[in-house]
Order: structure tokens, then sequence, then C-alpha cells
């Protein structure tokens, strides 16, 4: 597992929210999330095990994780576009963080801010919390 996806890294949070503010509709803002899924790099198909597996989305997304000094390294993939994508979106937010960043990172103003959860379908929504959920308790956990 190697941290070379660019979220977290050189894409942050603020990063995303500030682009995402430059387009004018929905549909624009949705293919460009298309799009920073596809920057994310594939994860080891071994680790697509049940032990990864995020229970409470639509799809099927699996989030594995490794410590790397005192920071939290997170390995993401899923079978849908919009929601590797959606992972992008939540990897800026904590990837490469140490816990107590994660566990302080006010994540309903960040998704407040891009005005996502309101515009996603409510099985999406929920899935983005169960994504945050895993990363939150394995932040708890460390």
């Amino acid at each position: 597992m190697s941290d070379n996806t660019p979220f977290g890294n050189s894409i942050t949070a603020d990063d995303i929210i500030e682009t995402l503010s430059f387009f004018d509709g929905w549909e624009e803002r949705y293919k460009y999330i298309i799009d920073m899924g596809k920057e994310i790099p594939s994860m080891d198909p071994a680790a697509k095990c049940d032990e990864n597996l995020i229970r409470g989305c639509q799809s099927q997304v699996w989030i594995q994780h490794k410590a790397d000094g005192e920071n939290l390294i997170f390995s993401v993939d899923s079978d849908a576009f919009i929601v590797k994508g959606l992972l992008a979106v939540v990897l800026a937010a904590y990837n490469n963080k140490v816990p107590a960043d994660i566990l302080a990172f006010d994540v309903e103003n960040y998704f407040a801010q891009l005005g996502l959860l309101k515009h996603l379908s409510p099985t999406r929504g929920s899935g983005m919390k169960a994504m945050v959920k895993r990363i939150r308790d394995i932040a708890q956990a460390t």
C-alpha cells in the first residue's frame, strides 16, 4: 500500500472547496468529482476484503489504512465512478493526517461549504457519512 494519491497531499479540502466554487452548476461539479476519482490509484485486489468493506454504502467501497510515523495513510476504492470521486473529496480532508487532526476536522462544515449532501441521493449521502465514520473510527482507535 503506497500513498501515491494527490488527495490529502497536494490537494487539500480547501482546494476542493475553492475549485468546486468555480463551477456554475452541479452537472459540471459532478463531472469534476468523477474526474477526481479517476486520479485515485487502484487498490490492491487483495485489500478488497470484508475487513476493508464499508457497510452502509450503495456501491462497494473499501478503505484500508496504514501508519506512516504519526500520520494515517488511506487507500480507497469503489466500483462506482461517482463514489471514487466522493472518496477523493473525503481523502482531501483526511489522508496523511495525524489522528488528532482527523478527529478535529469539521466535516459537517466541509460538506456544507461544498453543498454536496443536498445534491446527492439519500443513499449516497449516507454512504459518504459511512466513509467518514470509518476513517474517524480508525483515527480514534490509533
